[in-house]
C-alpha cells in the first residue's frame, strides 16, 4: 500500500504525464512566483514596514508548503541521498531554509533574502510541463559543450589579463590605470563592449589597443552562441520524455522509454 502511494506521488511530484502533475507543477510555480515577488516588494521601505505582519504570515506560510513539498520529495524517491545532494535537491532545500534562519540568527533577516534562489525552482517547473524538450536541449547542448567553453574562457582570462597588464605598462596612472587589476577591470568591461567610460586610454598607442579589444569583443561574444547552437541542432528534442526515475532520480530518458538508463530499474 505504502509503495503504491508513493509511485503515485513520485508520478505527482516528478514528473508531469498526467492532470495531477501537470496541475501540481502548475500550482508549484504559482507558489514560486508570489513568494518571490512578496520577498521583492518586502524590500520597499514603504511597504515593508505598512504591510510588515501580513508578509512575515504569507512567508511561514510559503516556508510551511514548501518544507512539506521537500520532505515529500525526499520520501517518495528511492535512493534519497542522491536526491538531497543533487542540484535540484539543494535548491529545494535552500528554498524551505530562510525563515528559519531568521529564528536563529540575530541578524537572519539578510539570510532571508536566500528566498529569492525560489526562481531557480521555476527551471524544474518548466521543464516537467510544456518546456520539457527546450530545456533538455538546452542542458544537453551545455554538456557537450562545456570542455570547449571551458577553453574559451580560458583563453579569454588570459587575453584580459595580458591586455590589462600592456595598458598598465602604456597609461599614465592619472588616467585610472592604477594597477594591473585595474587595467585587467578595464579590459573586461571594453572586451565585452560594457563600455562605463569610468576608465579610458588617454594616449595614442592605448587608444589603438582598445579600438582593437572592442573589435575583438563582437566577435568572441559570438563563440559561446556558435558553440551552444551547433550542438542543440544535432539534438533530436521529438524523442524526449518526462519520465523520472525514482530510484536514481534521473530524468534525461527517451518517449519509450521502459528502464532507466542509468540504473536499469524501471520506469513508472
Amino acid at each position: 500500500m505504502i509503495t503504491k502511494l508513493k509511485s503515485k506521488l513520485h508520478e505527482i511530484i516528478f514528473e508531469a504525464d498526467t492532470k495531477a502533475g501537470k496541475a501540481f507543477d502548475i500550482a508549484l510555480l504559482i507558489v514560486i512566483a508570489l513568494s518571490v515577488l512578496l520577498t521583492m516588494l518586502e524590500t520597499v521601505q514603504s511597504l515593508g514596514k505598512k504591510y510588515e505582519v501580513i508578509f512575515n504570515w504569507t512567508e511561514w506560510i510559503f516556508s510551511a508548503l514548501f518544507t512539506i513539498e521537500y520532505a515529500l520529495r525526499v520520501w517518495v524517491v528511492t535512493n534519497s541521498k542522491k536526491y538531497i545532494f543533487s542540484s535540484m535537491g539543494i535548491i529545494d532545500f535552500l528554498a524551505t531554509i530562510p525563515s528559519y534562519i531568521t529564528i536563529f540568527i540575530v541578524e537572519g533577516q539578510y539570510f532571508g533574502m536566500l528566498r529569492i534562489f525560489r526562481l531557480l525552482r521555476i527551471f524544474r517547473v518548466l521543464k516537467l510541463v510544456r518546456y520539457i524538450e527546450g530545456a533538455d536541449t538546452l542542458k544537453k547542448a551545455l554538456m557537450a559543450t562545456r570542455g570547449k567553453i571551458v577553453a574559451f574562457l580560458v583563453f579569454v582570462f588570459c587575453l584580459v589579463v595580458i591586455m590589462g597588464t600592456i595598458m598598465y605598462v602604456i597609461e599614465d596612472k592619472q588616467n585610472g590605470f592604477t594597477s594591473i587589476p585595474k587595467s585587467v577591470y578595464w579590459s573586461i568591461v571594453t572586451l565585452t563592449t560594457v563600455g562605463y567610460g569610468d576608465i579610458a586610454p588617454q594616449t595614442a598607442l592605448g587608444q589603438f589597443i582598445a579600438s582593437i579589444i572592442m573589435v575583438m569583443g563582437y566577435g568572441i561574444l559570438a563563440v559561446p552562441t556558435g558553440l551552444v547552437s551547433v550542438e542543440a541542432i544535432k539534438i533530436d528534442r521529438k524523442s524526449l520524455s518526462t519520465q523520472v526515475c525514482q530510484n536514481c532520480n534521473d530524468d534525461n530518458h527517451l518517449a519509450k522509454a521502459i528502464h532507466c538508463k542509468s540504473c536499469g530499474e524501471k520506469l513508472t
